[in-house]
């Protein structure tokens, strides 16, 4: 597990560029993700990093391409110290967990290693032994997130077909 860590409002087109649009299947998405503020993101991410951010992470368009293309990287989640309030919501929308942490993001460096309790909202840098405390989602949040997505609870509740 890796952390990659950005500063403050890294906007949308920076996390995917408008010109990799086109194609919006997942996998194109992410080798593409991050590319323009760093370049061997997509090379060496693995599933379970995780990106840390600053203030403002996802600002910029509304396309919820530029999550989804985290998500596909594999990366299990984005711990901010804010988020915009679009990336934010389609985040939720397509399942992909993002913690906003101030005090994580100040005491989380580029190489620690980090665990993360979603239901708690517990981060716990290991290489430190320090613990911040985001705020957890709602029930019915984690269960979005649980399910992949928005579409997908709505329709393990019957909601939706």
């Amino acid at each position: 597990m890796k952390i990659y860590k950005y500063g403050d409002n890294v906007d949308t087109d920076v996390i995917i560029p408008a010109r990799y649009l086109n194609n919006p299947d997942e996998k194109s998405l992410a080798a593409h993700c991050m590319e323009d503020i760093d370049a061997g993101f997509a090379s060496t991410v693995e599933a379970g990093d995780i990106v840390v951010g600053g203030n403002n992470f996802g600002c910029g368009s509304s396309r919820e391409h530029a999550p989804l293309a985290i998500k596909a990287c594999g990366v299990k989640c984005v711990i901010a110290k804010s988020f915009a309030r679009i990336f934010y919501r389609n985040a939720i929308n397509i399942g992909f967990p993002i913690l906003e942490c101030p005090e994580a993001v100040d005491g989380i460096g580029a190489g620690d290693a980090v665990s993360v309790d979603f239901a708690s909202g517990v981060i716990v840098n290991e290489t430190t032994g320090k613990t911040f405390q985001a705020a957890p989602f709602p029930e019915f949040v984690n269960g979005i997130i649980d399910n992949g997505g928005l579409l997908n609870s709505l329709k393990a509740r019957g909601v939706a077909k």
